[in-house]
């Protein structure tokens, strides 16, 4: 059946080949009028050189979900085509009313879109103070953005994802051989990432230098959360691009520290930096500690590090990654549990970094996505092959998105392609295994619950998550937390941390069932 998703990523290739043409590609999994099913958002690109969405093939694009298997665009009566060249999108309700609202990043323009509870978006970003700019007023090429609740103060927070020094008007090109070519990111230099404080009033303050986040210029590309040391606090993961990884460790003092050298993830374990793209943080191996993914390009591998308590290992080599991706250019990624084992699989989606790849260095520029099913014990084994001939159909893959698009307990996976249409992948693993989704709804904390930890227990044993929605590469998965529950027929006990240090227990609780918990009750 035809899903009615017409949407084709367009990044207006020029001759020139302008770095921020193969960039983008950032996607959201969100549902925005609360009918309990997942919408799509799309970010798109604009015309080059005036990054104008100048006609409406460049537009952004919003599909509501019908609930039968289809879409429908409503772009328009939504109000969400967007401005400029965008890149990424991250999902969150930072007002608190109960619908989730969208920020856009991108290369001249970044957009705060308010969710008015309608059906439709106001851009509010001039009024909320959140564009982009720094303090100077220059605005940074922004690949990435993400929610978060750093101070614990029941309000969503923002972090922008700024990448390289750049602009078209004088940038520098690159060629190989005489034939024009996207430039390497060492021609240029790095720039610094943008936090802002949720005011409570629609507002929000640019708090990069007081928070020590401006003090770290990066080449940022992929943003996860997670609390990694367990203190209350969420800490801040950027896989950078061919650059030192950022591991900002959150003081819980309104202040941020990278810790990446000391902790073990800035480099590889051979002491080379990687091609760090889209990132997930979470915990692989059930023991409650969350661990640190990261997709890269050809000849780089993708680095898996373990969270080994005070800092990190590098088990890229034994856990049969090295195998997988050598020869392997990924972007977005995700750990979810696919088959509802219990164990988190990761997915990447394949694509070579320039358009022209075959010509200038005689390796495929298109590429299928992969499937690692997690074996267990820190291993995971290539599974693509069983995953349908639509799933390894090489193409130029960019951002991709996770969420139970059907409400079957299963998680499914939508792809962008560059100048060509997105994938969406409907999960039909039949494999008899159970599940379970939290709804979380925070009361004292943010409305979504984003940053709240959950351990479970089940005959099958323990496994740990947490809500966030800042997922892979310049993307926004669902808000809801999936455990998948192997054979196990009942919950013994659902234990969760709010981040405003809320705690609450539920015991026996049913399988199979997307169940609304709201904090406190």
């Amino acid at each position: 059946m035809a899903s009615g998703i017409k949407f084709q990523l367009k990044n207006s290739v020029s001759p020139q080949r302008y770095s921020i043409e193969t960039m983008l590609g950032g996607m959201a999994l969100f549902d925005y009028n609360n009918d309990g099913l997942l919408d799509i958002f799309f970010t798109n690109g604009a015309a080059i050189p005036s990054l104008d969405k100048s006609d409406p093939s460049y537009w952004n694009r919003l599909y509501r979900n019908n609930g039968d298997g289809t879409f429908t665009d409503v772009t328009e009566q939504a109000g969400v085509k967007g401005v400029g060249y965008s890149m990424g999108v991250a999902a969150g309700d930072y007002d608190n009313d109960g619908f989730v609202d969208l920020y856009v990043a991108g290369v001249n323009r970044n957009q705060l879109l308010h969710n008015n509870g309608d059906g439709t978006f106001t851009d509010v970003t001039d009024k909320a103070g959140a564009s982009g700019r720094t303090a100077g007023g220059g605005k940074p090429w922004a690949v990435a953005a993400g929610w978060f609740d750093y101070n614990n103060d029941g309000l969503l927070d923002l972090l922008v994802i700024n990448y390289l020094d750049y602009d078209i008007a004088n940038c520098k090109l690159c060629s190989i051989d005489g034939i024009s070519t996207y430039c390497a990111p060492g021609n240029f230099k790095g720039t610094a990432n943008i936090l802002y404080r949720n005011n409570g009033n629609g507002t929000f303050t640019d708090v990069s230098e007081s928070s020590h986040i401006g003090q770290y210029a990066g080449k940022g590309m992929g943003l996860a959360f997670a609390d990694y040391d367990n203190d209350g606090f969420s800490d801040v993961f950027v896989s950078n691009d061919t650059f030192p990884n950022f591991l900002l460790h959150n003081n819980g003092d309104g202040t941020f520290t990278d810790v990446a050298l000391e902790t073990g993830v800035a480099y590889r374990s051979n002491g080379s930096v990687v091609a760090g793209m889209g990132a997930d943080f979470r915990d692989l191996n059930n023991d409650g500690l969350a661990d640190i993914f990261h997709t890269a390009m050809f000849g780089n591998t993708f680095p898996i590090y373990k969270n080994a308590g005070k800092d990190f290992e590098d088990v890229t080599e034994v856990s049969g990654m090295t195998a997988f991706s050598r020869r392997m250019t990924a972007w977005g990624t995700g750990a979810f549990d696919f088959d509802n084992d219990g164990w988190k699989d990761l997915f990447t989606a394949g694509g070579a970094i320039l358009d022209n790849e075959l010509e200038v260095l005689h390796r495929p520029a298109l590429i299928p996505n992969g499937l690692l099913r997690n074996d267990k014990n820190f291993t995971f084994t290539d599974v693509s092959s069983t995953a349908g001939a639509a799933f390894l159909e090489p193409r130029n893959h960019r951002g991709a998105a996770f969420g139970d698009i059907n409400n079957d307990g299963k998680i499914d996976v939508v792809v962008s392609t560059l100048n060509d249409k997105s994938q969406l992948f409907m999960n039909r693993t039949a494999d008899g295994n159970h599940w379970i989704i939290l709804k979380l709804v925070g009361t004292k904390d943010n409305r979504d619950g984003l940053g709240t930890k959950i351990k479970i227990t089940t005959s099958e044993g323990v496994q740990f998550n947490q809500a966030t929605t800042a997922v892979g590469y310049s993307s926004s998965s669902d808000k809801r937390v999936h455990f998948g529950l192997g054979k196990a027929t009942v919950i013994d006990k659902i234990e969760l941390s709010w981040p405003t240090g809320v705690k609450q227990v539920l015991t026996n609780v049913k399988i199979d069932q997307i169940l609304t918990v709201v904090e406190g009750r």
